[in-house]
């Protein structure tokens, strides 16, 4: 029997190659509606939070009584520049499509927990042709914003896991904060947001350098 049957996935910067994309367009938006420069690690910090979480944690001067309005704008602005109008590309990593092919073929079960919307999830999966990998997905809006176990643990409870059955993978210090705060191992990707030395402080199993070696991990531990 597997040791984790279960393998939850993030989405941006674990399995497509997307955070230059998003920081881009978190900086777009600031600039256009605000007239704020975002630098661009205080853009990949917010990147697996919830949109407007996302969006008020990047600007703290601006108050969500008085300034509601501002900061729907930047949100709306940010969706309308990351799906319609940025040029820069967002594929999946390398071997990708391989490694989820492997993995359900080896019996494993699939999941999602991302900071994407819903609609922007489901596009995304349509566009990259990965709807028959996942068993369950979860997304901010529908959920707590990560660093919050919610996402996981309404996962494990509609797929009938434990959490000790279960491994995050991600590549951002919120995701394995996530796991760490649902009692559930992790592995760091070091491609995405942060570093290792970074991720390390949660104490994931490995932090792999390129998810393609996920297959290799797990059939030798």
């Amino acid at each position: 029997m597997k040791q984790y049957p279960l393998l939850v996935f993030d989405w941006d910067g674990t399995l497509v190659d997307s955070i230059e994309r998003i920081v881009t367009s978190l900086q777009y938006a600031s600039k256009q509606v605000a007239g704020f420069d975002i630098d661009e690690t205080r853009a990949k910090n917010v990147i697996g939070m919830g949109l407007m979480e996302a969006i008020i944690k990047l600007h703290p001067e601006l108050d969500e009584k008085y300034h509601a309005g501002t900061l729907s704008s930047i949100a709306d602005t940010y969706r309308q520049h990351y799906l319609f109008d940025n040029t820069v590309p967002a594929p999946l990593f390398a071997g990708v499509n391989n490694l989820l092919h492997e993995l359900q073929n080896e019996g494993y079960t699939l999941a999602i927990s991302t900071g994407k919307s819903r609609s922007g999830l489901e596009k995304a999966i349509a566009e990259h042709k990965m709807a028959g990998y996942f068993t369950a997905t979860r997304c901010a809006g529908e959920n707590k914003s990560k660093p919050h176990p919610e996402m996981l643990h309404e996962i494990l409870n509609e797929l009938n896991f434990s959490a000790d059955e279960a491994l995050m993978i991600g590549d951002s210090e919120l995701d394995l904060q996530m796991a760490n705060s649902a009692k559930m191992n992790c592995i760091g990707v070091t491609h995405g947001v942060h570093t290792a030395d970074v991720l390390e402080k949660y104490k994931p199993l490995v932090c792999l350098h390129n998810i393609k070696d996920l297959s290799d991990f797990l059939n030798h531990n």
